[in-house]
């Protein structure tokens, strides 16, 4: 199993303890000399460590979090649980967006549709999926799938992790902003389940183009917003470098949201039944 990389800034602790740990497993393969005991406390160490950094995460920090380069992305997810997944190409218009994939798979042994949003690992891939940003093909083939999946009573599941819908020249050329208001509207309206989960970055309406769903799961590191930290600091602050501000301004971690869910819940009135006028009684 490859070691995590510890690779932001409020991870510096565990990059030094895992440094050690590193050195002295190589100090015991050189000397010929048993320090499992050492190496055990240290490794405990990092779960200590490792339990407390992440368990008071500001909200900033979870953005980052969301973002790191070695989380799991969609198709991670999709192999994990489902099987026998078969991708479907292109929007049957312009092209086929890789940063969006679909198709149909087995979940617990039944037929679902599978759309994602998808990441690169390395700067090939990165460029192929174009950083995880969609283009207007991207969600047309979305809305395709999904319209396979209610023709054929199939459950759609979709995976967000997007800091947005790409914003270039071509894209708004070939009408991003209306591909993605079509999917909210066919989404709604849509004849069979839908879940949708957010498995690392929910930005704007990049997100909400496969978002529209019956349910909607977050990850407890994820974030679901109207716009990036950055975007939103450099908007209102006129700096980007405020974004751990605009982060906790925000609310856009799941507690955040669960706390607001919560909350409307608690000041929801009651509905009452309209109460049907009582029929006169005439005396003959």
């Amino acid at each position: 199993m490859e070691a995590p990389a510890y690779v932001l800034e409020f991870e510096k602790p565990l990059r030094e303890l895992t440094k050690q740990l590193d050195e002295l497993r190589q100090q015991s393969i050189e000397t010929n000399v048993d320090l499992a005991r050492e190496i055990h406390a240290i490794e405990k160490k990092i779960s200590a460590t490792q339990s407390e950094i992440y368990s008071a995460l500001t909200p900033w920090q979870k953005v980052q979090v969301a973002r790191h380069p070695k989380r799991p992305y969609a198709l991670d997810y999709v192999e994990t649980i489902c099987t026998g997944f078969q991708e479907l190409h292109g929007d049957r218009q312009f092209n086929d967006d890789r940063a969006l994939v679909g198709g149909t798979a087995f979940f617990n042994g039944e037929p679902v549709m599978i759309i994602a949003q998808q990441k690169g690992r390395d700067t090939k891939e990165k460029i192929l999926r174009n950083f995880g940003m969609p283009q207007p093909e991207g969600y047309r083939k979305a809305l395709r799938l999904m319209k396979m999946a209610e023709k054929f009573s199939l459950p759609v599941f979709t995976f967000i992790d997007t800091p947005g819908a790409f914003p270039g020249i071509e894209s708004e050329a070939r009408h991003v902003s209306e591909a993605i208001a079509v999917n909210l509207r066919e989404m709604a309206m849509l004849k069979t389940p839908t879940i949708s989960v957010i498995v690392g970055e929910g930005g704007s309406g990049g997100a909400l183009g496969i978002g529209v769903t019956d349910r909607v799961l977050i990850f407890e590191n994820s974030y679901y917003s109207v716009i990036s930290p950055e975007g939103c600091a450099a908007i209102l602050w006129k700096d980007a470098a405020a974004a751990p501000k605009a982060a906790a301004a925000l609310k856009l971690s799941a507690d955040h949201l669960e706390d607001e869910h919560r909350r409307r819940s608690h000041h929801r009135a009651p509905r009452r039944r309209p109460q049907r006028p009582r029929p006169s009684r005439r005396r003959a």
